[in-house]
């Protein structure tokens, strides 16, 4: 069976810099009726495992550490049995969140995972968080970008661990040369395309964060 996309909505807070917001997040499962991968385990482990509907869970991939991107993640291995990966630039934001509880293993740039035949490709994508990271499945025309590209521009760049500079070069030298067609389904919010976004660059360019 082809690997499909489910997809949740689950709500909490993001903390950070002594604030904290009320926020939705797009928990994104990758895999067939067998197995899956979680893209992003937040807010709630529970509503996360009811959505797998049993399948084997091969890992909890963090596109960045931000608390409310990994704060479900360590209950939902529990759970699971799953490994949690994240980027290893992004360990200081983790231990904010789970001082006691690291990571299970490293994503790096270039790095492949494999479920249910379909192949996701790390794209290390800097500037919202020092080790964000966003998810290419080519098979499914699809990149998973967590906070880093949004419908309508790049992730947020003014809080601490962040740069603008950084983030519009990540999306230009990394998201940008994908395909056109290719869905952009990100963090929060409803999802676009790269053939949508790119004609923002020049904008994003000249803004300073």
């Amino acid at each position: 069976m082809a690997a499909r996309i489910d997809h949740l909505v689950t709500s909490g807070t993001f903390s950070l810099d002594g604030g904290t917001w009320d926020v939705d997040n797009n928990v994104w499962i990758v895999g067939d009726d067998s197995e899956a991968i979680v893209i992003d385990a937040a807010h709630d482990a529970d509503a996360i495992e009811a959505a797998l509907g049993g399948r084997t869970l091969r890992a909890i991939v963090c596109t960045h550490a931000h608390n409310d991107h990994i704060d479900a993640a360590p209950a939902l291995a529990a759970a699971t049995g799953a490994p949690i990966l994240l980027h290893p630039d992004d360990l200081p934001l983790w231990r904010m969140t789970h001082p006691a509880r690291l990571p299970d293993g490293e994503l790096q740039d270039g790095q492949t995972l494999t479920v249910a035949g379909t192949t996701l490709t790390v794209l290390h994508t800097p500037g919202h968080a020092p080790g964000a990271v966003c998810l290419h499945a080519r098979g499914l025309a699809t990149v998973f970008t967590g906070d880093t590209l949004f419908q309508g521009g790049p992730g947020a760049t003014g809080r601490s661990f962040s740069d603008h500079p950084t983030i519009v070069a990540s999306i230009r030298d990394r998201l940008l040369t994908l395909g056109p067609e290719t869905v952009v389904r990100t963090g929060h919010g409803d999802s676009t395309t790269i053939g949508a976004e790119a004609p923002g660059l020049p904008e994003w360019l000249a803004q300073d964060g």
